[in-house]
């Protein structure tokens, strides 16, 4: 290429040629596939420093369905279905629709418990200065957002741990701008629910509510990182969800494995568990 005659052409050329950009400006070139190492340490930093900047000491994990919605949702969702069903007879996709939206009213109870979950525990712990027991979920619809709203609820503080998807999940309302993180890697958030954590509870999920929880217990279960409280809400759910008894008829986990979760109903019930953890081991994890 010919560069232009004129001294100011070659000098704005020069100006506006990527490779004139100063490196941590260049998102092209952070974006290349050999410097993910790189990507993957500042997300890992990141957080962390805000964290220690906003006073965060302890989190409570909360994970869940991000289908699951409050309860008026729910209702007004149903009753359009009912409404368009009047009007078609026999439709056979409709029919699949309004059997889920019957669900989707009796699980609101689950979205009901994590909001109320949330701000009883955010309460407790939450003091001027010092931020314990900070509820953090995944930042999005669903139960995260019950569990975000119940904090909110009761003037404290929570976190948010988004993630980048194909199809873009937009951030609940309810956390915190301040701590409102978003992730590419699900490797490194799956490792900053955990950096803090001082319980985990799992509300009726999915794949990846699946994934998570039993990436914790294994974690447990191994000795990679210290035990911590792991509530299930919803003993119906999980009693189906997974036969946890016939991994231990089988041979495939040992009974000890079955004491690393509780499995409860109700708000709180949670905050019980919780509490006879810390207490029958007489730690010092729990604040006072």
């Amino acid at each position: 290429m010919t560069p232009p005659a004129d001294p100011d052409e070659r000098l704005r050329a020069i100006l506006d040629s990527p490779t004139y950009r100063l490196a941590y400006e260049d998102i092209d070139l952070l974006g290349q596939d050999d410097l993910r190492p790189l990507r993957l340490q500042l997300e890992l930093l990141k957080p962390e420093r805000i964290l220690r900047e906003q006073g965060v000491h302890s989190t409570v994990v909360v994970f869940g369905s991000a289908r699951v919605s409050d309860a008026a949702t729910a209702r007004d969702r149903l009753a359009v279905l009912e409404q368009r069903a009047g009007t078609m007879p026999g439709n056979s996709t409709l029919g699949r629709e309004l059997v889920l939206a019957r669900r989707r009213v009796e699980q609101a109870r689950y979205y009901e418990e994590a909001q109320r979950f949330a701000q009883l525990i955010s309460a407790r712990f939450q003091q001027e200065g010092r931020c314990d027991f900070v509820v953090i979920t995944g930042g999005g619809p669903g139960i995260m957002e019950a569990a975000n709203r119940g904090a909110f609820d009761a003037g404290a503080r929570s976190i948010g741990l988004n993630i980048t998807l194909p199809h873009e999940q937009a951030p609940n309302p309810y956390m915190c701008p301040e701590l409102a993180f978003r992730f590419h890697y699900f490797a490194l958030r799956k490792m900053h629910f955990l950096l803090h954590a001082k319980g985990l509870v799992a509300f009726p999920g999915g794949y990846g509510t699946l994934d998570e929880l039993f990436e914790v217990l294994t974690l447990i279960q191994t000795g990679k990182m210290q035990r911590i409280p792991v509530v299930l809400v919803g003993r119906d759910f999980w009693s189906r969800a997974v036969d946890f008894d016939l991994l231990l008829d089988e041979g495939y986990v040992s009974p000890s494995d079955l004491d690393l979760f509780t499995c409860v109903d109700k708000a709180e019930e949670i905050m019980g568990a919780l509490e006879r953890f810390y207490v029958d081991r007489a730690t010092d994890g729990a604040p006072s």
